[in-house]
């Protein structure tokens, strides 16, 4: 009978290497694209309150304490200090339906390898990083950690991860998260990157996530199958569903099916904008596209937009 603890070492180890692959292409971004867009891409207005102090000309009037200045009579102002370093704390939200792929890659594939990369650069820039790896079965919480040796390690977790079993999705319903939400909210200090990575099934906003939202930076990063976003012009054609367990025929040139479709891609897309207002916190890519390039683009978007505030 095969031991477990052995055969999780093995999938560690293995996770381990893949990841040491994808390292050189990270210092390579960090050292020669990124050039400190990643931090300064993060950091955003993520700082520690200090104290008050007369407003000057000058200041932020963002920073405007109105209390302190309405009990004074004059203005005055929040004066912060930065903060010593980066946490992440990413979310990987597991749920069946990242099972599907239409091409080389599945969904679930993709995200893992584009939380690798996020771990990955966390490590290239000497921040703190956690995970919280939930699915129908269960949650695993693994708290920040600094240093490369213990982040590619965590990261190795993660990617080792086992997939939902496929012989329980029809009991599970996509539109409940699986995500111990409250419980986050004091896995990492204020102001530290949330990560949430998942497949953003349209449903009701989570309970606790509007407090989540203002005690971190959130992101959200989904990855599409190009199914997800376009109907293969095909007649007749059959695919596993892992949702419901069971296969499901298609016709691609039926319009009835085609316009479900197109509704059910409009109401998913509405209610990732809604969980996150903000499109520069939002990434969305295909299986198809390159996970790494898709992250400098994204930091490059975020930096351009600091720059201009």
């Amino acid at each position: 009978m095969p031991n477990p603890l052995t055969q999780h070492t093995s999938i560690v180890t293995s996770q381990l290497a893949l990841l040491r692959q994808l390292e050189w292409k990270v210092r390579h971004a960090v050292e020669n694209v990124l050039s400190g867009e990643y931090r300064s891409a993060f950091r955003g207005r993520g700082m520690e309150f200090d104290q008050v102090v007369k407003y000057t000309y000058g200041d932020d009037i963002r920073d405007i304490d109105w209390n302190v200045t309405a009990r004074l009579g004059e203005p005055y102002r929040k004066k912060f200090i930065e903060e010593r370093e980066v946490t992440v704390l990413l979310v990987f939200e597991d749920s069946p339906s990242l099972q599907f792929g239409s091409g080389a890659l599945s969904k679930r594939e993709a995200l893992l390898e584009l939380a690798g990369l996020v771990m990955l650069l966390g490590a290239v820039n000497r921040d703190r990083v956690g995970f919280l790896h939930a699915s129908p079965e269960g949650y695993t919480l693994k708290e920040p950690v600094r240093g490369r040796g213990q982040i590619l390690h965590l990261a190795a977790q993660l990617l080792g991860k086992t997939a939902p079993a496929l012989d329980s999705a029809p009991d599970a319903d996509p539109a409940v998260s699986c995500v111990p939400w409250r419980m986050l909210a004091h896995a990492a200090p204020r102001h530290s990157i949330l990560i949430w990575l998942g497949d953003f099934a349209p449903r009701p906003e989570p309970e606790g996530w509007s407090v989540l939202s203002r005690r971190y930076q959130a992101m959200g990063f989904r990855v599409d199958d190009p199914w997800d976003r376009e109907l293969p012009h095909e007649r007749l054609f059959t695919v596993y569903d892992p949702v419901s367990g069971r296969l499901v025929n298609l016709d691609g040139t039926s319009a009835a099916q085609r316009a479900a479709h197109a509704a059910w891609t409009a109401t998913r897309d509405n209610a990732f904008r809604a969980l996150l207002p903000n499109p520069l916190s939002r990434l969305v890519i295909g299986t198809d596209e390159d996970r790494l390039k898709a992250l400098v683009r994204f930091f490059h978007a975020r930096m351009a937009a600091g720059n201009r505030r």
